[in-house]
């Protein structure tokens, strides 16, 4: 058996376990091989469904979106404190990178060269006499 025909018939097998859980019915398509296949898409006939079941697939969708959605921020939740743990330690080597600074200025303190008694040669001086 070909490689297309066992695609296939994976996805009949697929859909026969699906359709019951739809309520939709039984969509069987013969296995044909790939090379024979036509290029017109098939037309299936329109499914009829009934308000009531209309209602019960949105009613199953909207719970299926909850629940992933209360598991997504489950995960979320847990992941939280371990994203503020980072953030912290983040800080706290930002801020430990700058102690080498701060220490520098603190112990060796730059003299200002704008004060009027370090500056030899400027206006301040006292001018030369002749």
């Amino acid at each position: 058996m070909s490689s297309g025909g066992q695609s296939s018939r994976l996805i009949d097998e697929l859909c026969a376990m699906l359709a019951p859980l739809l309520h939709a019915p039984r969509l069987t398509v013969p296995p044909v091989d790939v090379p024979t296949r036509s290029r017109t898409p098939r037309r299936f006939p329109p499914v009829r469904i009934s308000p009531t079941g209309f209602a019960l697939r949105l009613l199953g969708t909207s719970l299926a979106l909850m629940i992933c959605g209360s598991f997504i921020f489950f995960i979320g939740f847990m992941l939280m404190p371990w994203i503020l743990g980072l953030v912290f330690v983040f800080y706290f080597a930002g801020i430990l990178s700058y102690l080498p600074g701060i220490g520098k200025v603190i112990l060796f303190p730059k003299r200002d060269s704008s004060s009027p008694k370090e500056m030899s040669g400027s206006v301040f001086s006292k001018p030369p006499t002749v």
